[in-house]
């Protein structure tokens, strides 16, 4: 048994759990959402090329596609939920002061899904009007 081995607790050793607990599923989430972003940003770009000139209301037939509807949706969870897993990153390697880091935290979280919310309903609504 190594020096290192006899600093760590027993219950180290039973759960197979590092001083974070949860990282790995916050860095794993993380990463997928990146990938996920790569791809449906490269989506969002050409259809805003795409649509550039375009009158109002070929945009609102445009977006009221099913196929276009879904992935600018998708879009739009997958940007607020990678913004809020960044933000909770940042604040928990540079705030210190622990009330400062739980408000921020809950204020990330807060605006996060309102405004993930609002995109969605505003591009719902566009999908739903152009039926």
């Amino acid at each position: 048994m190594s020096a290192h081995d006899r600093l760590r607790h027993p219950l180290k050793h039973a759960r197979g759990l590092g001083s974070a607990k949860g990282g790995t599923h916050h860095f794993i989430v993380q990463r997928v959402t990146a990938i996920a972003l790569i791809f449906l940003s490269l989506y969002v770009v050409g259809l805003v090329v795409w649509m550039v000139g375009a009158d109002y209301a070929t945009l609102r037939v445009t977006v009221a596609h099913p196929v276009n509807a879904v992935l600018l949706v998708a879009f739009l969870v997958a940007t607020f939920w990678h913004a809020q897993l960044g933000m909770q990153v940042i604040i928990e390697d540079y705030v210190h002061t622990p009330w400062l880091a739980v408000t921020s935290q809950l204020a990330v979280i807060f605006v996060c899904i309102l405004a993930a919310l609002a995109s969605v309903l505003a591009v719902v609504r566009i999908a739903l009007a152009g039926v």
